[in-house]
């Protein structure tokens, strides 16, 4: 009886435990990096990073967090329902980062007058919005911001396109490959202002951003709910897919497209001695759906379609500081999507190789850990990548775990060969080895190598 119950006792306890791995779903829209891929990630990542400070631009670390206000006010309360919102422990009420540019507008804001301008800032980090999951767009998602405060001249946005350009062409595409497209604001607020109408602009401009991705009667629709007729929706369509842009300065009549209008040529032309100009069209359909941007935007397009959204997009947002109630301060800056580049990398075929690299692998045969701890020592000090045996293994296993790493370079520390003053040096590609002098390896050597000793 008694060992009854204590089968019983042992069900009804194992029922109490949590499941075995894999009782814990990924949440949808949030991704794993597994180490193969993180390498090729952290190859993009370097290179984006690498050339911005090429540029002169410094690094600045953000928070998860910031008020959730911050967001309704420069969007709406609407987009509340697009973020991860929530009140804190403190009362607060707090948003998951959705994008970086109020939260580094904050930051000016609060150095104010410290700041040496123009200032040149960049950062990679995750963001989080709360919507639909497709083709390189997550829940949590991964940019690298580019931005540059203090500077209204052509110049400035030259320079960020410069760097977009540069970007895409150092990570191994060509101007075949991508295009930027680039618009203005003002144009498209100024053509807005010009129609007999009562017109939403914002309303307006959002739905232009929209108009790609829907049908245009659709598009149409939206225009009108903004405050167009039909006709001017219609018009106005035609006026964004004209070649000539004096044609919208006489539409117009208004020194505000005239001024938007020289100002996007400013630009194309800085672009031209920046090296970026080839790699832009002009395209009044770009809108960028958000509300604070002010003059020239862009977004980056896969030329091919292949990848159905943009790779990344920039423009300049001269208010943004002086909202949040610093100085009147002009603004510029892109931000490279992760998800959508690596997209492009990939159907380009110029995505970085996904495995693992590893040096030398330190191998221990026997009770030589201290020689072999010496041996990895001295090979990590000069700056390499280098792994040993920290489970007891035997020979075969860690060579095996050698190979699965891809170590180019095995060095055997073995009983027999320390009896000898000797260790072994393999060359994992050809499967040639040989011995080398123990206390002369590595010796003053940066890079030892079976050739070194053969």
């Amino acid at each position: 009886m008694s060992h009854a119950i204590g089968a019983l006792e042992r069900v009804a306890f194992k029922r109490g435990l949590p499941e075995p791995a894999g009782m814990y779903d990924r949440l949808k829209g949030f991704r794993d990096f597994y180490p193969e891929e993180m390498s090729s990630r952290r190859e993009v990542t370097d290179a984006l990073e690498g050339l911005a400070e090429r540029y002169g631009f410094r690094e600045v670390g953000t928070p998860a967090l910031e008020r959730t206000q911050m967001y309704v006010d420069k969007s709406g309360e609407e987009i509340v329902e697009e973020l991860y919102a929530f009140t804190d422990k403190g009362g607060r009420e707090v948003a998951m980062t959705p994008e970086l540019t109020p939260t580094v507008a904050r930051m000016v804001v609060d150095r104010g007058q410290e700041l040496s301008k123009p200032i040149k800032w960049y950062s990679t980090r995750p963001f989080w919005r709360y919507e639909q999951v497709q083709q390189g767009r997550f829940r949590e998602f991964y940019q690298t911001n580019v931005d540059i405060f203090g500077s209204a001249e052509p110049e400035a946005d030259a320079e960020i396109l410069a760097y977009a350009a540069d970007a895409m062409t150092q990570l191994g595409l060509t101007g075949e490959e991508f295009e930027f497209r680039v618009s203005h604001r003002d144009i498209l607020g100024g053509l807005l202002a010009a129609f007999d109408a009562d017109v939403d602009a914002r309303a307006a401009i959002r739905a232009v951003d929209k108009s790609e991705k829907i049908e245009t009667a659709e598009y149409h629709d939206l225009l009108v709910e903004a405050g167009l007729s039909y006709d001017q929706a219609r018009e106005f369509d035609d006026l964004l897919s004209t070649d000539d842009l004096d044609e919208l300065v006489d539409f117009a009549g208004t020194e505000r497209v005239e001024a938007a209008v020289t100002n996007l040529q400013d630009v194309l032309d800085a672009a031209e001695d920046f090296g970026a100009r080839e790699y832009c069209a002009v395209s009044l359909e770009t809108a960028r759906g958000l509300d604070y941007y002010t003059g020239v935007v862009f977004e980056c397009f896969d030329s091919t379609g292949e990848v159905s959204r943009a790779v990344f997009g920039g423009g300049r947002y001269d208010d943004l500081i002086e909202s949040f109630g610093g100085p009147s301060t002009p603004a510029v800056g892109v931000a490279p999507g992760h998800a959508p580049l690596q997209l492009l990398l990939q159907r380009a075929g110029v995505w970085p190789e996904e495995e693992l690299e590893t040096d030398y692998y330190v191998l221990q045969v026997g009770d030589t850990r201290d020689v072999a701890a010496r041996v990895a020592r001295d090979l990590r000090d000069r700056g390499h990548v280098v792994e040993t045996d920290v489970a007891g293994r035997s020979f075969g296993s860690q060579m095996g775990y050698a190979d699965s790493v891809n170590a180019e370079t095995v060095v055997i520390v073995g009983e027999q060969d320390l009896a000898n003053g000797e260790v072994t040096v393999k060359e994992m590609a050809s499967g040639d080895q040989t011995t080398a002098p123990v206390e002369e390896f590595p010796g003053d050597r940066d890079r030892p190598t079976y050739d070194d000793f053969a």
